[in-house]
């Protein structure tokens, strides 16, 4: 008897790494490929782009860096194609246009066998156009929802298309039960989402020696250090710390704050904070490591005693497991999936969002309490990526097998 060929995905995503943008979408890179290890995938990254972009470059240097066409990522194709995205009202049309930029390889994929499931990462613009390539193209399509949904679910030019996407998918995988809620909030079917957190790779996340990463950092013994880790955004809150230091370094004269992150695809707000660093006279207490890649995080997350991220929007934060499989307890918002990765207070502190005293208390507790960073570790541990992998990939196989029943 003849075994089904494993059916071959291909993850579409505005939001994934390049040369010109490494930082980008490494949580989808990290998730998709680990599925990769069981199933075919190809990835098709559609790159925004319009006519005058390169003036608006010289404003904004970060606006749209852009991508190659081509990489071999890991022995994975990823192609880069351009899709026209105008800035402003026209952003409705992005969807569309994503669509009928990537029709021409999803084409070419599918004649050469290598294209069985289309699989979406955020439900709009990408979900909506893999719903439209499904149509044209008669394979299905999954939606994984990681958090822009909050915001696009509000905007009337995009909630309607959003909305169509996820109910037309075979399957719509979200990263966390408050984005699930949210959507069913909005009329899609409980029975069509399913949670898929993201997991941690705890061989490369692990607990270091404090002492000799801190001497790296050139960081005294004796200091209380907070970590935050993000691109450097409005959204990621890093001024809404910053601006209790002053107060906090009243109890802790040797605090310091180390500030992992740079430019991201939302912006950067550096030259602000970094004003705001300079107008409180912190200078000696902030220090901007700037983007660090994967590899480099372990040793500055086990220099620090506490993770702290005063964020306005996440999905589900990785980077919240990837402290705590270094032993650190998290401090953060109560946003989105936030309180189902901190979900217990062995873990952390999750305070009120725009709570500024709550944040103040929060981070000067976590400083003194004594944290197990055992159970701390053992709880990312239950999060690596092994079961939502084989999760995943059951689910693609079920969803092959339907389409190729159809189409028998």
């Amino acid at each position: 008897m003849s075994h089904p060929k494993p059916p071959h995905i291909v993850v579409l995503s505005s939001l994934f790494p390049s040369s010109l943008q490494p930082g980008a979408g490494l949580f989808i890179r990290e998730r998709m490929f680990r599925v990769a290890r069981q199933l075919p995938i190809t990835v098709v990254a559609p790159t925004p782009w319009f006519p005058l972009q390169r003036l608006i470059r010289r404003f904004k240097p970060h606006f749209r860096p852009g991508a190659p066409a081509y990489e071999n990522q890991s022995g994975i194709d990823v192609w880069f194609p351009r899709f026209l995205s105008m800035p402003g009202v026209f952003k409705k049309l992005d969807g569309l246009m994503m669509a009928l930029c990537t029709l021409p390889r999803m084409r070419r994929l599918k004649s050469a066998g290598r294209l069985d499931i289309i699989d979406a990462h955020f439900a709009y613009p990408d979900g909506y156009a893999a719903s439209l390539l499904s149509r044209w193209l008669q394979v299905p399509y999954t939606i994984t929802l990681r958090g822009t949904e909050t915001r696009h679910i509000q905007d009337s030019r995009f909630a309607g298309l959003l909305l169509q996407a996820v109910r037309r998918a075979a399957l719509v995988f979200s990263v966390s039960e408050s984005l699930r809620q949210l959507l069913i909030a909005h009329g899609a079917s409980p029975q069509q989402i399913e949670v898929v957190g993201n997991g941690v790779d705890t061989a490369r996340f692990t607990p270091r020696d404090r002492a000799s990463c801190r001497d790296a950092l050139g960081i005294s013994a004796q200091a209380q250090v907070l970590v935050s880790v993000g691109g450097l955004v409005p959204r990621k809150g890093f001024h809404r710390i910053i601006e209790l230091l002053p107060q906090i370094r009243e109890h802790f004269p040797d605090l310091i704050l180390l500030v992992v992150g740079g430019a991201s695809a939302e912006g950067n707000n550096r030259p602000q904070l970094e004003q705001q660093v300079k107008t409180l006279n912190l200078e000696d207490c902030v220090r901007f490591l700037g983007p660090r890649p994967p590899d480099e995080l372990s040793a500055i997350l086990s220099a620090a005693d506490v993770f702290v991220l005063a964020t306005s929007n996440e999905g589900w934060a990785n980077v919240f497991l990837e402290a705590m499989s270094c032993g650190l307890p998290v401090v953060t918002t109560d946003v989105g999936g936030n309180k189902e990765v901190v979900s217990d207070n062995s873990l952390g502190i999750v305070v009120p969002f725009g709570d500024r005293e709550a944040l103040r208390l929060a981070v000067a507790t976590s400083l003194q309490r004594d944290w197990d960073k055992k159970r701390i570790r053992r709880y990312a541990e239950q999060n690596a990526w092994d079961e939502r992998v084989e999760r995943l990939s059951g689910r693609f196989w079920h969803i092959a097998n339907e389409a190729r029943g159809q189409h028998e």
